[in-house]
């Protein structure tokens, strides 16, 4: 519970800047292109960080580093809050608030400590719910924005981060019997790196949870531009899509525990490609965008869990944070890209169907990946021998 929390009030901080995209855009005069740059950066640097912060975690463990990273973050909440006027200094604070983004590593290796194989998948799945902070920012950033002042989010974040660094502090522990890895962290990094399931498993969750924080980010700006929507109008849409992909979670994490991990994989990748598909036609969004977009926040969701309930399955246990801290890496510059391509697109053709149909491809040769390779990798691992 306490770390599905961590990983909850850090992803609110994490995302506090794309439900303002459109505000900012219009404040500072920027282009589409800078608009995507300004929400994606905390998106690129909480992505790249994990990679530290999971070798860290395995170092020294969850008690101390949920704790660190959930003061520390509070910084560039106040910052971008209360101090940034400029697009140089929003991509500094942005920068910063990819601190928050990391806190998925921490989460993982903890959780996974605590719970025998058989149930990993689930538990994992539950400490997923965590990526809900993005939809508490979808649901509640541009409403205390206009209701009580631009300041306003930004304090009650701080806030919230600040008593729950001290509670994470007191009652974080960590599972007796923690294996400490050896060795520098460079030799540590690289030798995960090399593993065959850290570059498997980074594809799939690039894909899966990639493109969920690409919608997550993205979504407002693009029914905004797509629809004419108002911005309440968009975060809140986009909070239903991304309340839909966290509750999905758990249930893909659940499934790989009674049936076998990459075919649900493959389902929902399959699923995903049809449903950009329809995405890119562009077709009304009452009834049909609205299906096609929670349809792929569903799968995307599910597909995530089910991708880490096969990290616990593959990954050395003295090495899931360091695997964790890779594979999260790559899920979130996985929703590094799309933001910046959709916005460039727009830019020149105004138009976002090319950029929902390049999904739709990725997601059919993802899907085909995970039946080959990684199917044949899982079942060796399997394998008696």
């Amino acid at each position: 519970m306490l770390a599905t929390l961590g990983f909850l009030v850090n992803f609110w901080a994490w995302a506090l800047i794309s439900p303002l995209g459109a505000a900012y855009r219009e404040r500072l005069d920027l282009t589409g292109f800078e608009q995507a740059v300004l929400v994606a950066v905390p998106v690129v640097v909480g992505s790249l960080g994990r990679i530290p912060v999971g070798a860290l975690t395995d170092r020294v463990g969850a008690r101390v580093m949920f704790p660190a990273v959930s003061i520390l973050t509070v910084l560039p909440v106040l910052f971008v809050g209360l101090v940034a006027e400029s697009f140089a200094a929003m991509l500094v604070g942005g920068f910063f608030l990819g601190l928050g983004g990391t806190a998925f590593a921490i989460g993982v290796p903890l959780v996974n400590a605590w719970y025998p194989p058989a149930r990993r998948g689930t538990a994992l799945g539950i400490f997923g719910l965590g990526m809900g902070g993005t939809a508490i920012s979808a649901f509640t950033t541009v409403r205390l924005t206009n209701a009580v002042g631009p300041e306003a989010p930004f304090l009650i974040v701080a806030g919230v981060l600040t008593v729950y660094a001290v509670v994470s502090g007191l009652l974080v522990r960590d599972a007796p019997g923690r294996v400490v890895p050896q060795g520098s962290f460079l030799a540590r990094t690289w030798a995960t790196a090399r593993l065959r399931a850290t570059g498997q498993l980074s594809v799939l969750y690039a894909v899966g949870f990639g493109g969920f924080v690409a919608f997550s980010v993205y979504l407002p700006t693009y029914l905004i531009n797509a629809f004419d929507l108002t911005q309440e109008d968009a975060a809140l849409r986009t909070a239903g899509f991304v309340v839909l992909a966290v509750l999905m979670r758990p249930v893909g994490g659940a499934l790989t525990d009674r049936y076998d991990a990459t075919t649900v994989l493959v389902v929902c990748f399959v699923g995903a490609a049809v449903l950009a598909g329809v995405a890119a036609l562009e077709l009304p969004l009452i009834p049909v965008g609205t299906i096609a977009f929670l349809g792929l926040a569903a799968l995307l969701g599910a597909s995530s869990g089910a991708t880490f309930g096969l990290v616990a399955s593959l990954a050395p246990p003295e090495k899931v944070g360091a695997v964790t801290g890779l594979v999260g890496a790559a899920g979130g510059l996985g929703g590094f890209v799309p933001p910046l391509v959709m916005g460039a697109v727009f830019d020149v053709v105004g138009d976002y169907s090319l950029g929902l149909a390049l999904l739709a491809v990725v997601c059919v040769l993802t899907a085909l990946f995970t039946r080959g390779p990684v199917r044949r990798h899982a079942r060796a691992q399997r394998a008696p021998a």
